[in-house]
């Protein structure tokens, strides 16, 4: 699987920035990759809600195709970038398995 560098680019930012919104209360404790995790997934969701109607839209005749393409393929993006934390946090955590005590 192959993730375009401007997605992960994008999703890189995006992280930063969801990690400079905590300010003063995530700086004493850290951040809570959890919560980063959750919101990805979030919205991965909601972009896959939205081309869902814009299909929609495009099956009543009310949009154009090129939107439905676009909303397709940032959708695809983002899934695309949740599934490859999701690939390394497994096995990060298959690694840590593997260490000996």
């Amino acid at each position: 699987m192959a993730i375009d560098p401007v997605s992960a680019a994008r999703a890189y930012q995006q992280a930063a920035q969801a990690m400079q919104g905590g300010g003063a209360a995530a700086g004493a404790e850290g951040v809570d990759f959890g919560n980063l995790v959750q919101e990805a997934i979030r919205q991965a969701g909601a972009s896959a809600n939205v081309a869902e109607n814009q299909a929609l839209a495009v099956a009543a005749g009310q949009a154009d195709i090129v939107d439905v393409v676009t909303a397709i393929a940032a959708a695809e993006t983002q899934l695309q970038t949740v599934i490859a934390v999701r690939d390394q946090v497994i096995s990060a955590y298959q690694e840590i398995l593997r260490m000996p005590i």
